[in-house]
């Protein structure tokens, strides 16, 4: 029986930064692939946030998924298993994004969706036939996805359900890899389909791994109905246009949502457009988030600091508004031109890229570029001081006091936060 090891990568570099988020929920691409496998393969799964690598498994073949800061760490996991004479395949976004760079260390790559092509592969794999490049020429459906193989899951101590019901988005924002991912747009899962993998999972809390769960209203509006009967609770990512739809809201409530996660990326209109986000309008901000509120749904922002229209006085701002919002929680990044976008094509361009080691794009810990209204340091500086500011007790009464939606788990997330960033301070970490 041939064996399939499958390795979620994550550097030690990576799972440090990472140590200032309390939630890190289940990737589920290897799950996903796993359930796709024919009968007659030994799969393992190796999620490296959750565990450690056995450098000596055996294994007939090694499939490795990673995002651009673990790239190097995946390329030394890669060259460890050929060196011993096991093929390996490299896919995820990273070989989307760069496939000539990670060609060099891989024996097969996917670029973008394996859907077709991954079973394709094992098959001409047991017959010594298959390719180095597979890419699909076109979307793959999204019919008959089967369920993810939960005993491959890792992480269960915050999540017991992961799935997704749509891929991609319609936006084009620069910064975003989600278009250079999915170029093919927004497409959605049958809702029958969905419904019956949000049921099959014993647990109560589900996160639905979207891009954009607000993409086509229609569609989520239905597919909250189909889940509602289930009485499980979930959360998801979603654009701002949620926020204009009552109808939408109220599904979402209805179906369970405790939490929308809006990509308001930043409190200035000139940052927005000049990323092409202009859909998000700053004026709007507080309602949205008012009117989410009073569907009984909390509010994570997600924040982006260092737009070429970003002074110093952003992170003081940034936070006077968020407290003003009373949002439950907030995730805090700083702007990385990601390779394939078109950010990163401008600040390559305009010679602004300081750096090409991958690890470094991390979003948290490092600035890989020049900023234009702010030195690097001003900017490392004023991350650090949003979010220690942010969990601060202070912000944390102001912010909760403002709006009690769903305050019972939101308050002992923020004081763990708070305890994270206060022990850090005080350790002298830079994170």
């Amino acid at each position: 029986m041939p064996r399939l090891v499958l390795i979620t990568a994550s550097s030690p570099e990576i799972r440090e930064v990472r140590r200032t988020r309390v939630l890190n929920f289940q990737q589920i691409t290897m799950p996903y692939l796993a359930a796709r496998v024919p009968a007659g393969w030994e799969v393992v799964h190796i999620d490296e946030e959750a565990e450690e690598i056995d450098w000596k498994i055996e294994a007939d073949l090694v499939g490795i998924t990673f995002h651009t800061p673990s790239a190097h760490h995946a390329y030394h996991i890669a060259t460890h298993f050929r060196s011993r004479g096991i093929c390996v395949i490299m896919g995820g976004p990273h070989v989307t994004l760069l496939p000539q760079e990670a060609g060099q260390y891989a024996d097969v790559i996917f670029i973008g969706e394996a859907e077709g092509l991954w079973e394709e592969f094992l098959k001409s794999f047991e017959t010594g036939s298959h390719r180095r490049v597979y890419q699909n020429a076109g979307p793959p459906f999204l019919k008959d996805v089967p369920i993810s193989r939960k005993e491959l899951f890792h992480r269960s101590d915050y999540t017991n359900g992961v799935l997704f019901a749509t891929r991609g988005c319609s936006n084009q924002c620069d910064f975003c890899t989600v278009a250079v991912m999915y170029p093919h747009k927004l497409r959605m899962r049958p809702i029958a389909e969905v419904a019956a993998e949000y049921a099959s999972f014993k647990g109560k809390v589900i996160i639905f791994w979207d891009d954009n769960i607000a993409g086509d209203m229609e569609y989520a509006k239905e597919l909250f109905r189909a889940i509602a009967p289930y009485r499980k609770w979930w959360s998801s990512q979603a654009s701002i246009h949620c926020g204009r739809d009552d109808k939408f809201l109220e599904a979402a409530a209805q179906s369970g949502c405790k939490q929308l996660f809006l990509g308001l990326e930043s409190i200035s209109q000139q940052s927005l457009a000049g990323v092409n986000k202009r859909f998000n309008r700053v004026e709007e901000y507080l309602q949205v988030i008012e009117r989410i509120h009073s569907h009984g749904i909390a509010v994570q922002a997600g924040i982006v600091f260092g737009f070429d229209d970003d002074t110093p006085e952003i992170f003081r701002n940034t936070i006077d508004f968020l407290e003003e919002a009373g949002v439950q929680n907030a995730t805090l990044n700083i702007l990385t031109p990601f390779p394939g976008t078109p950010l990163y094509r401008k600040m390559k361009a305009e010679g602004r890229l300081l750096t090409q080691d991958w690890s470094k794009y991390n979003s948290r810990d490092d600035v890989v570029f020049k900023p234009k209204q702010m030195s690097v340091a001003e900017l490392l500086t004023g991350f650090r001081y949003a979010n220690e500011r942010f969990y601060s007790l202070q912000s944390i009464t102001k912010r909760l006091s403002r709006s009690l939606v769903q305050c019972w788990w939101s308050l002992p997330l923020n004081l763990a936060y708070s305890f994270q960033w206060r022990m850090m301070a005080q350790s002298g970490s830079p994170r």
